[in-house]
């Protein structure tokens, strides 16, 4: 592998948390735990959510009634992103993030150890 993936993290982030902060935060954590893993491998690791919610801090409630902030970020993200990681749990949005690399021809893994390393050259 000659350059680094970025590398898509997908899995619950609000799903099966009845809107509960301290709920959607433990699943935030779990998609960030993925993130070192990825890094170590010599790839970028990329959440949609650290991307959507400073985006949803910066609008309005009349834009975002307008739509799924949340899941239009990651669908624009993908656009960028060369493989998805999917974590385990139940999350629509997660299972469209899937749909969408496999449309677009992407790796999509299920595990860490599915990844491959990419080596890091020596400055």
């Amino acid at each position: 592998m000659t350059t680094p993936l970025l590398i898509l993290i997908a899995g619950p982030y609000r799903s099966g948390t009845g809107g509960d902060p301290a709920l959607i935060a433990r699943n935030l954590e779990r998609l960030e735990e993925a993130a070192a893993p990825i890094h170590r491998l010599g790839h970028v690791p990329m959440i949609g959510e650290w991307v959507a919610l400073p985006i949803l801090r910066g609008i309005d409630e009349a834009d975002a009634a307008d739509g799924d902030v949340m899941y239009e970020t990651a669908h624009r993200l993908l656009q960028h992103c060369d493989a998805v990681l999917r974590l385990p749990g139940d999350s629509a949005g997660a299972d469209k993030d899937v749909e969408i690399a496999l449309e677009r021809g992407l790796p999509v893994y299920r595990s860490i150890d599915e990844i491959p390393g990419h080596e890091i050259a020596a400055a």
